[in-house]
């Protein structure tokens, strides 16, 4: 069910998001786009059409044409796209059929941690105003976790311990007896008052509970590396942990986000050598659209479009541990909701249970796994509002936003990509705009119904939509379809490819350690959280 009024969750990966963070785009004089807050890529506001611009944000289909709409017609789908209020959630013990029961909640915020690894821009917006061609991502568009080690313990001493290999964390907090030793993020508050600023190598880490808790897991799992090398050797060097925790990291992302997003057929057509339990050197990936020449950029269509789908994944509230009630992602009284950037509440130490497959878990109940909402055309409320604090100037609605982004940075249209990419666009008619579900979706009208999109849709609408083609019941496991699934494959994919510092380039045949994989001798999300929690040394 869609959130209780007054619920306003911050945008999510893939946000997704959902995936991941939105900045504020509101519209300002001469149609820029104000930044907010949470910083974007330096110059990505702008439209980008010469064939040889690449960069470290550049496009991936640099010969088709930007897509025309009206912007009043945009922003008539964007209001379409936002699900209606209402007031009462689905209990626990009954089914909730927005849930998507291929995709675990937990998902949504690792997507958003991901985007905020790639991206970040902590230029002033006075400096981006009078510098609009500096194209500048300062965050380095790799999975390296800049966002968790920042500058390094030489530059930036106040993140680790006095040892220069731990990292800090924080408070204490209680409400998870299956993680007794859970933390908070460490956290700098000069006159003792909240909101207290977490220290972080990103400060958008902190902007909601589950990401927040999601930078202290990645701090302990570092923190657990550091501990097992010196077991085993006697001693390390900061410099070898870093490398060994960036290593799982991309594992997971590879081995457990990408099949969880994409779906395993597709990531087997990229990365063959998966389904062939091969490696890259016998087995190549097979990347026909993403190949930076000089070095791995993000391109807009992924930034702006398709890596966006976590919109649509984002529940309106969730249960954090089984001791304490259900919460609304945002409120305006803070302490009862999930908002960000201040203390953790002492009782919400997040249990990974709820968000990820870590055993047996009952199908309904305070203990079952979270299931993210389905990737539809359909946004949760809150989202159709977004507060001050959040959004800045109009317009408030992040569908709204998304398409009228979308429109400035000049993308193409959904149908265009697909032709390109071989793939026959989807009808018309079956481009829908609501919820995948049984009470809903065969009474979803047309994109065409709300203006002049006729063979026309905007990317992430179609991204989205196209999500949706996979849908026949309330039990439907829904991913990305074949054009976004490729766009966000061949990007996570080909970054990592162009890396010099991955797992990829220096030992394509390194596997995570032994001690570290699950019984069935993988390793996945749910297997570094077990690790963070209790190290094996």
């Amino acid at each position: 069910m869609r959130p209780p009024s007054g619920h306003q969750p911050p945008p999510s990966a893939g946000s997704p998001t959902a995936t991941q963070s939105e900045s504020r785009l509101a519209p300002e004089p001469q149609g820029r786009i104000s930044t907010g807050h949470h910083g974007v890529i330096r110059g990505s506001d702008l439209s980008r059409r010469s064939p040889q611009f690449e960069g470290r944000f550049g496009r991936m289909f640099r010969t088709l044409p930007a897509a025309q709409f009206d912007p009043d017609e945009l922003a008539e789908l964007g209001k379409n796209m936002v699900a209606e209020f209402e007031p009462t959630p689905t209990p626990e013990d009954q089914r909730d059929d927005e849930e998507n029961p291929g995709i675990s909640a937990g998902f949504t915020y690792l997507g958003q941690f991901m985007d905020h690894d790639l991206t970040f821009d902590p230029t002033s917006s006075l400096e981006r105003q009078n510098d609009p061609d500096g194209l500048v991502d300062f965050r380095t568009p790799r999975f390296d976790l800049d966002c968790v080690f920042g500058r390094g313990p030489d530059d930036q001493p106040y993140l680790y311990r006095d040892d220069g290999l731990h990292l800090l964390l924080g408070a204490p907090l209680s409400g998870n007896p299956a993680d007794p030793h859970a933390h908070d993020l460490p956290r700098n508050s000069p006159d003792g008052q909240d909101p207290a600023r977490a220290l972080l190598g990103d400060p958008r880490n902190d902007e909601n509970t589950i990401v927040a808790q999601l930078q202290a897991t990645f701090i302990r799992f570092h923190n657990s590396i550091v501990d097992y090398l010196i077991d085993r050797d006697g001693m390390t060097t900061f410099q070898e942990a870093q490398r060994l925790v960036r290593w799982h990291y991309q594992w997971v992302i590879l081995h457990d986000f990408l099949p969880t997003i994409i779906g395993e057929q597709m990531l087997h057509t990229l990365l063959p050598h998966i389904a062939k339990g091969t490696d890259i050197l016998q087995d190549p990936p097979q990347l026909l659209f993403y190949k930076p020449i000089k070095e791995g950029y993000i391109p807009i269509e992924f930034a702006a479009a398709a890596y966006r789908f976590g919109h649509s994944m984002v529940r309106p509230i969730y249960r954090i541990n089984e001791s304490t009630d259900r919460l609304p992602i945002f409120s305006s009284r803070n302490e009862d909701s999930l908002v960000g950037f201040g203390s953790i509440r002492k009782d919400l130490a997040i249990d990974w249970r709820l968000f990820f497959h870590m055993g047996d878990a009952p199908l309904l109940g305070k203990m079952r796994i979270q299931p993210a909402y389905k990737i539809d055309t359909s946004i949760v409320n809150p989202l159709g509002s977004l507060p001050h604090s959040v959004a800045g100037a109009p317009p408030h609605s992040l569908a709204t936003r998304n398409l009228l982004r979308g429109l400035r940075m000049g993308l193409p249209s959904g149908q265009d990509v697909a032709r390109l990419m071989g793939v026959e666009p989807i009808p018309d008619e079956q481009l829908r705009v609501g919820k995948a579900t049984e009470a809903d979706f065969k009474s979803n009208p047309s994109i065409t119904e709300f203006g002049d999109f006729a063979g026309n849709a905007p990317l992430w609408f179609y991204v989205l939509a196209e999500a949706m083609q996979s849908f026949k019941d309330n039990d439907s496991e829904i991913r990305l379809g074949p054009v976004g699934g490729r766009i966000v494959g061949e990007v996570i994919i080909g970054l990592m490819l162009a890396d010099n510092y991955s797992f990829f380039r220096q030992a394509p045949r390194w596997r995570p350690l032994q001690e570290f994989r699950s019984p069935s001798d993988e390793f996945k999300m749910a297997d570094l959280i077990r690790q963070a929690q209790n190290p094996v040394v």
